[in-house]
């Protein structure tokens, strides 16, 4: 007797094709998000000092006997006097009181304000500059500054100061802005005028933009293209099952009937979101992830690249981004304000000429 066994096998080819083809494209955008972040080098420590960093502070009126005690910039307030030693970052835009050099000057490095590693000078007024150290006189300034509301120029102030029923006029040159370094100079004493997110440092911090190339925006403009195709396609093929079901599909069977209910505008719907899945592939999805992986054999080419190696400080080319690369072979003209960028500072005798006589080196 032999005994016959039905399998009913159901195989899942709509979610199936629905993972496939999803499958891709999120992988495409976690690989893209995630980009920055995996391909940008270790953050290295950063040359200013974070918001709990250690500043010499003087309390004023605070406690009973007027002293110096270190305290973390994030308690540093508006009116407040702090001191200042060499080789410390400003932690405040203060008005510069004293200082331990003759005339009341001070030098101070603005590189992480304009980019400038020359020393800039800045004096104090000379009433205040009587003050010096002496921490009792210092406690007991009672003048008053009405200067400009926080603004982001760095390089104008206006204000003026009453002291001992005086009005003196402040200027740029009597300001120490937050970012600059004191150097050259023992000690210097400041009065607080903006702090935190008011100083003029932190209203230049603007928030940075996202930088694209020209082949990104190239891409996107035929990727948007063919999306607009794709979709004109399967809108065509779906106003032919349209008039096809209206003519034909009533009445046409193949294996079996057809289901009663099922309208020609519903059968449209279907088959419109059924050819978005079938043509999906027309969309160059991977092209994102090719032009990725070349933009990062291109970036490991710069840094092993031997005629970009720096031999006397022993610096070689580093690719902080691969976002970049392909931008620097459409350079034409480079502008620079300073020639030191292009002569690095090294000045050889040539020729001058000195009242109609040419002199040359021998």
């Amino acid at each position: 007797m032999k005994k016959k066994f039905k399998k009913k096998y159901e195989i899942k080819n709509e979610v199936c094709g629905i993972l496939a083809s999803w499958s891709h494209f999120l992988f495409v955008m976690a690989g893209g998000r995630n980009k920055p972040a995996a391909l940008s080098p270790p953050a290295s420590p950063p040359d200013q000092p974070s918001s709990d960093s250690i500043s010499f502070f003087m309390l004023t009126g605070r406690i009973p006997v007027p002293r110096l005690c270190s305290e973390t910039w994030m308690n540093v307030q508006v009116g407040d006097i702090i001191k200042l030693e060499n080789n410390q970052f400003v932690t405040a835009d203060l008005l510069l009181l004293s200082s331990s050099e003759p005339l009341n000057l001070v030098y101070v490095e603005t590189a992480e304000l304009d980019g400038e590693t020359n020393l800039k000078v800045r004096q104090a007024l000379p009433v205040t500059g009587e003050l010096g150290e002496d921490i009792g006189k210092l406690a007991d300034f009672n003048g008053e500054v009405r200067c400009e509301p926080p603004n982001n120029r760095l390089d104008r102030f206006t204000g003026t100061l009453t002291f001992a029923g005086q009005k003196y006029s402040l200027d740029n040159e009597k300001i120490l802005l937050r970012g600059c370094t004191l150097r050259n100079t023992e000690w210097c004493f400041g009065l607080v005028l903006f702090a935190g997110p008011e100083t003029k440092l932190m209203q230049n911090c603007g928030r940075s933009t996202f930088k694209r190339t020209s082949i990104d925006r190239l891409m996107n403009i035929l990727v948007l293209c063919i999306f607009g195709f794709l979709a004109f396609m399967c809108f065509v093929l779906a106003i032919g099952n349209y008039i096809w079901e209206t003519n034909e599909g009533s009445g046409f069977t193949v294996f079996l009937p057809r289901e009663d209910g099922v309208s020609a505008g519903f059968s449209t719907f279907l088959t419109f979101w059924s050819y978005i899945i079938i043509l999906n592939t027309v969309v160059p999805i991977s092209l994102y992830v090719s032009v990725e992986i070349i933009r990062l054999g291109n970036s490991f080419y710069i840094d092993w690249d031997r005629k970009m190696y720096h031999a006397n400080s022993d610096t070689p080319a580093e690719a902080r981004t691969t976002t970049l690369n392909e931008e620097l072979g459409q350079i034409k003209y480079v502008f620079s304000d300073k020639t030191g960028t292009l002569t690095q500072n090294i000045m050889v005798f040539n020729k001058c000429s000195i009242n109609g006589k040419s002199y040359a080196q021998a």
